[in-house]
């Protein structure tokens, strides 16, 4: 068994039954990915259009590809038709770009809302406010080709376990409000995003379904 399957295995044994695991391939050969399909694993998550669409045309079709990075709008077209779920929606432009081509295709794109949680500027998402507005919006009511799906996070890079924790807080906060209010009909909106390789265990600890982990996985990055 290689070291990749190892980690994977390693790693789900550690994860409870109703959190799902989605295993993110930046940089990543589309032999290291099969490692880990051949483990059986079938959800991957990419950052990058330009590098999800290559990996897509080259692997198995049973594979659900979610878009975890930040996505601009000229690139949606591209992961349109195949995507199960962007993950990072960070803006209304985005959302209406999303539901345009998803109108194109013919289908519906399952989205998660990106909150902004972390002290760090460079982290894109909403604030609650501005999602009220949006989602108060006549606009968004005509939005017929998404289906928002629950949220999502990225907690500030630091290692104090505290801050990490007081930011996941806050998105739990923000689910229960804008499921509350929002969503109170909808069974769909059910995902909490949150946990990276760095912080999984914290982010299961408080309320995440779903985990996006590389580097735990795959090893360092190479330079």
């Amino acid at each position: 068994m290689g070291e990749i399957a190892e980690n994977y295995y390693k790693l789900v044994s550690e994860l409870p039954a109703h959190v799902k695991l989605v295993a993110v391939t930046k940089t990543r050969t589309p032999s290291e990915i099969m490692e880990l399909y051949n483990c059986g694993h079938r959800l991957f998550g990419e950052s990058k259009a330009q590098e999800m669409v290559p990996k897509y045309e080259e692997l198995p079709k049973d594979i659900q590809w979610h878009m975890v990075g930040h996505l601009q709008s000229n690139k949606v077209k591209y992961i349109a038709p195949f995507v199960k779920l962007i993950q990072s929606v960070d803006s209304f432009k985005l959302l209406k770009t999303i539901n345009k081509e998803a109108v194109k295709n013919d289908i519906i794109i399952d989205c998660l809302l990106q909150i902004h949680i972390a002290e760090e500027e460079s982290k894109f998402g909403f604030e609650l406010e501005e999602l009220r507005e949006i989602l108060e919006s006549e606009e968004f009511s005509k939005l017929k080709n998404i289906r928002i799906k629950g949220l999502m996070c990225m907690a500030t890079f630091t290692d104090d376990v505290q801050q990490i924790r007081k930011e996941f807080r806050i998105l739990v906060s923000f689910f229960k409000t804008l499921k509350e209010k929002y969503f109170n009909e909808k069974d769909d909106f059910h995902e909490k995003s949150m946990g990276m390789t760095d912080d999984w265990q914290i982010a299961i600890g408080e309320g995440s379904t779903m985990v996006r982990v590389g580097t735990a996985l795959f090893g360092e990055r190479p330079k």
